[in-house]
């Protein structure tokens, strides 16, 4: 531990514990919305579903696009100021956010309480360095992982939760997730000291918050940009799920209950596919015929979704689909091989923004694809036209490595996988609903 004496281990455990719920927590409060805001917006606009479809288009690109905005800002904040003032002032930004859209009288009150909770929900980079601050370096990858589980267990409880709650009013899961978010305020505040010293502190800069400067990396090496080019397709590809509750409530029929436990159910085989597969099949295959079979079945289980007739089959896309994820670390394996040591930091912000640029993009494209394919005024009708897009983009990502060579490294161990099991934060919601941590 960070320091010898009993209490400051026992103070170490309370800031990691405390780091690991606010994680949790803003995980399942993002899971407990999921399945009811669709519904929620669909009551505004009288069950109008091409209506509800466009702005949920809207509500998605404007919550990334503060995201984009304001994680760095935030991250650089927390180096002058410390951490613990910006993880708290996002906790109670939350709480009250998640009253203002509990409360909201019409569907503008519902989108300002979007714009906040897209500001407020930009401090998990800020958890990551205090993770970062208060764990030794040789104990820093297990920390991180506990991270990753604990993303996990909010993507699988939240909407487990939220669909329930929405079937008694579409309002009840803001009220508790308000509920949450204050709580860990309140314990935050009264329990949780300061993981940055004065003498670590560095001072606000606006380059520093610059979200966009990092990319440059990426066009400095041919095969990375192609790589680059192909996840950036991909990450788009993600954001496909933006209309899954929404999807499914126009073509099946279902209820807030049964999408909670279509969500619950991604986060389960994701979590089990990303912690239990991904590291064998690297080793075994190697980074870039992993990287190759993720985008298949990434593809595969797109076009199986959006063929489904009935809700079984579109379930039945959910492990397909899942298989996805063992192509994010993949991915990630074969960049860092491109760069130097040096350049590991830049390489990884540089992803960062390409994450957010997808985000900014993805929400809006499916949705208003969405909508103009199940707009009545339209000769074609198409709902599955969506996940067809997608299906298409991660066959163009696939072709696109197929361009890469894996690169010549020391000999694999088929014992020792590369990519460790231990889920990182990056890999146990991708491909799903959930965004990576860096752009919660």
């Amino acid at each position: 531990m960070v320091v010898a004496t009993s209490s400051g281990v026992k103070a170490h455990k309370a800031a990691v514990t405390f780091i690991f719920v606010t994680v949790m927590l803003d995980m399942l409060a993002l899971g407990l919305i999921a399945p009811v805001l669709p519904k929620l917006i669909l009551d505004f606009l009288g069950g109008n579903a091409t209506s509800a479809a466009n702005w949920l288009g809207i509500f998605g690109t404007v919550f990334a696009l503060m995201q984009f905005v304001f994680s760095p800002v935030l991250g650089v904040l927390s180096d002058q100021y410390g951490r613990r003032p910006v993880i708290l002032l996002s906790n109670l930004g939350l709480g009250l956010d998640y009253i203002v859209m509990a409360l909201s009288p019409t569907i503008g009150w519902l989108f300002l309480g979007r714009v906040i909770s897209g500001i407020t929900a930009s401090s998990i980079p800020t958890a990551m360095a205090y993770i970062a601050d208060v764990t030794p370096k040789e104990k820093r990858a297990g920390a991180f992982g506990m991270i990753g589980v604990a993303f996990g267990l909010g993507f699988i409880l939240g909407p487990a939760i939220g669909g329930p709650l929405g079937d008694i009013s579409p309002r009840l899961p803001f009220w508790v997730a308000a509920g949450f978010s204050l709580a860990n305020w309140i314990w935050g505040y009264f329990f949780v000291p300061e993981s940055l010293t004065s003498e670590h502190r560095k001072k606000f800069t606006l380059r520093r918050a610059n979200p966009v400067g990092s990319l440059v990396l990426l066009r400095s090496h041919p095969e990375l940009w192609k790589i680059a080019t192909a996840q950036f397709l991909a990450y788009v590809s993600h954001e496909v799920f933006t209309i899954w509750a929404l999807y499914a409530i126009y073509r099946f029929a279902w209820n807030q209950s049964t999408v909670g436990i279509s969500l619950a159910i991604v986060g389960i085989c994701t979590a089990a596919i990303s912690g239990g597969l991904t590291g064998r099949i690297v080793a075994w295959l190697g980074e870039r015929r992993t990287l190759l079979i993720g985008n298949f079945f990434g593809a595969a289980g797109m076009f199986v979704a959006g063929v489904a007739r009935t809700g079984a089959v579109y379930l039945a896309s959910i492990p397909v689909i899942s298989l996805w994820n063992v192509s994010f670390p993949a991915a990630q394996g074969l960049m860092t091989h491109r760069v130097s040591e040096r350049e590991q930091g830049e390489l990884q912000g540089a992803i960062s923004s390409l994450r957010s640029f997808s985000f900014l993009i993805g929400p809006g494209l499916f949705s208003w694809t969405f909508a103009w394919f199940i707009n009545p005024k339209h000769a074609i009708q198409i709902p599955g036209a969506p996940y067809f897009l997608a299906a298409a983009m991660l066959f163009v990502a696939m072709l696109l490595a197929m361009r890469v060579e894996q690169p010549k490294i020391a000999a694999r161990s088929t014992s020792t996988p590369e990519v460790p099991d231990t889920v990182p934060p990056e890999t146990i919601t991708s491909g799903f609903v959930a965004p990576p941590p860096e752009e919660l």
